[in-house]
């Protein structure tokens, strides 16, 4: 690899950088490469990138993964306004498990974010741009959580373009979202405004996937939740209910019991003294 096209890029302590990269029409960034991974996230604008040779487009809630090493070059085709978030080998490291590091690091790849994945996406990318201008040890903490749960929502991504579906998909990214919030005041209102459909709609998709409607799903992840932490721990059932989502103890020992066929005291007695 022809060492002049390497583009060198300093880093923080944390050995990640977010910053904006602007191109004006017909500007051409030549082929290079990097030591570093890079995301680049297209904010406005429409262009073309090339990965290794590999023209791709390159337009408005794209998203590129670059590898260290991959030589790759940018053409706009009108005004284009790209975040670039770079970070070292050892920053990834550092906050990755090995497989997960195993399977980003294999190859460049393009991603197309959905609606749903954009709204996540986007919110981490300012408060990455606000943790780095306060440059504050909160700041150098926050930056590398940020970095994570933006690779794992772009790996989630991949593994769910095949797809094909898109009420399954849909399905899919609920049932998701449940099980990442279901700690949450999530009523089927606030869910379906979130996905920007109907209720009706939604417990319709849902369904047909799933067997269950969205909220009834949501309280069997509570309830599965809070009879691991009854079984596992001596926590007071009040301090459960809060937990896993209960605004009141009543509909916690009521959903807790059409559910399980005991209370949640008797549960906890019968794990104990199946133990003995």
């Amino acid at each position: 690899m022809d060492k002049g096209l390497f583009n060198h890029i300093p880093f923080p302590d944390t050995g990640i950088s977010l910053y904006e990269s602007n191109h004006h029409k017909g500007e051409l960034v030549s082929d290079h490469y990097h030591d570093h991974f890079q995301v680049l996230y297209a904010l406005e604008g429409e262009g073309e990138i090339r990965l290794d040779g590999k023209d791709s487009d390159f337009s408005k809630d794209k998203i590129v993964i670059i590898t260290p090493n991959c030589m790759h070059s940018i053409k706009a085709k009108s005004k284009l306004t790209v975040l670039v978030l770079a970070f070292s080998i050892p920053a990834l490291k550092m906050i990755n498990p090995a497989q997960l590091l195993t399977f980003i690091q294999h190859h460049s790849v393009h991603v197309e974010l959905d609606l749903f994945t954009a709204s996540q996406i986007r919110p981490l990318f300012r408060k990455m741009m606000y943790q780095q201008k306060n440059d504050d040890v909160l700041g150098k903490l926050a930056m590398p959580v940020y970095l994570l749960e933006i690779i794992i929502l772009l790996l989630r991504q991949q593994d769910s373009v095949h797809i094909q579906d898109a009420n399954d998909f849909r399905s899919i990214q609920m049932k998701e979202y449940i099980e990442l919030h279901y700690f949450e005041n999530i009523t089927a209102e606030s869910l379906s405004a979130f996905f920007g459909v109907s209720t009706r709609y939604m417990n319709d998709i849902f369904k047909r996937k799933f067997n269950d409607t969205p909220l009834q799903y949501l309280q069997q992840i509570r309830i599965n939740k809070a009879k691991e932490v009854l079984s596992q721990t001596d926590i007071d059932i009040v301090t459960i209910c809060f937990e896993v989502g209960y605004e009141t103890l009543s509909t916690f020992y009521r959903t807790f019991r059409k559910l399980v066929g005991i209370s949640p005291n008797r549960y906890r007695i019968s794990g104990k003294t199946s133990d003995r």
